[in-house]
């Protein structure tokens, strides 16, 4: 039978915050629910809001955030190890940006904190299955992605030989995913160096085509890179486990095109905006996701550089539910369908 896909969700890394209701678990959860949200995909590094330690090693406590979340009336959607996934590759141009993503303990400390990163992931791995989750979402790092653009000319093997390393740092990483039955959905996003669909087929490569090596589908950042969303469906749909919706919008001009110039975010050809208010044609993904019976979740993911959060979050549930389709368990032309009979098929075709 053909299968519906589920939401509308709300990652809840853009709200969660130090005031009430955005600052436990329990309030935030009951503040999505009020806004229509049937699930959260919940950031595993905000301690305000969850513990992934503790969730990979007790069942118990597990329980206990399945239960805050059901009394709230939402179901946890994902897991979501973005920044801990990050830090598993780091190229060292960002290590004083990306050092923040990690506990204070491994800061100028590339391998601690790579180390940590490795071990979060794995925690990542045994808390979903902990959670009866079937899938989690992260980023995959970069080590080549300062080399993005051909000039000065690449020594030949640069990027094979960042890809090779890629593989060798998150094959391990996915066998604890395959041990404990879940999928990782990598989102493809500029800054990784799993960006598009040639960079997340070489990544394949060098993992060695492992299952559980999987997309978390965000059509904004290919819109910003002026990629064809729709196809990237038909041709990854297998790999596709897990589904951000967020909305995008590229104006080039006289002045600035994909690059945007180093602008604002305000400022930029290309940004992020609330659902509905970009240029991403959400009927297409929608059905194009249906057409090939995707099952998981529709998960907003807020980003906007003019509309207020709150604003964002309660329009997108709407937003979201409306362009969820029902799918059909039957033909349309079924009305006018008989039965088989095989003497007449060959008949009709004079055999």
């Amino acid at each position: 039978m053909p299968s519906t896909m589920k939401g509308p969700g709300l990652f809840l890394a853009q709200f969660a915050g130090d005031a009430a209701p955005f600052n436990s678990l329990a309030s935030i959860t009951k503040w999505a629910a009020g806004l229509g949200y049937k699930g959260v995909q919940i950031p595993t590094w905000d301690s305000r809001l969850f513990d992934l330690e503790k969730a990979a090693s007790s069942q118990v406590y597990c329980d206990e955030v399945k239960g805050i979340c059901a009394d709230a009336g939402v179901e946890i959607t994902e897991l979501s190890t973005h920044l801990q996934g990050q830090l598993v590759a780091v190229h060292p141009a960002y290590d004083a940006q990306f050092d923040g993503f990690a506990p204070p303990a491994v800061h100028n400390n590339p391998k601690a904190r790579q180390k940590w990163a490795v071990e979060q992931m794995q925690f990542g791995a045994k808390a979903s299955k902990n959670l009866g989750l079937k899938a989690s979402v992260s980023f995959c790092g970069a080590l080549a992605f300062p080399y993005l653009y051909p000039w000065p000319q690449r020594p030949a093997g640069l990027i094979e030989e960042a890809f090779a390393e890629l593989g060798k740092r998150w094959k391990p990483i996915l066998d604890v995913y395959e041990d404990n039955g879940v999928d990782l959905g990598y989102e493809i996003h500029p800054g990784e160096d799993v960006f598009d669909g040639a960079t997340f087929e070489m990544f394949l490569d060098a993992v060695g085509g492992h299952k559980r090596c999987n997309i978390n589908y965000d059509p904004s950042h290919f819109l910003l890179q002026q990629l064809d969303y729709l196809e990237f469906i038909d041709i990854y749909h297998e790999r596709i486990k897990a589904f951000h919706v967020k909305d995008a919008e590229f104006n080039p001009t006289g002045r600035q095109g994909v690059y945007s110039g180093y602008q604002s975010w305000t400022n930029r050809a290309g940004r992020f905006r609330s659902l509905g208010d970009g240029q991403v044609d959400f009927g297409g993904i929608f059905s194009k996701l249906a057409q090939y019976d995707y099952d998981s979740w529709a998960v907003l993911e807020w980003e906007c550089c003019l509309k207020h959060p709150e604003d964002g979050a309660a329009e997108g549930a709407p937003f979201i539910q409306h362009h969820i389709i029902r799918v059909t368990e039957k033909a349309f032309d079924d009305f006018a369908g008989g039965t088989t009979d095989k003497k007449m098929l060959r008949a009709m075709m004079g055999i």
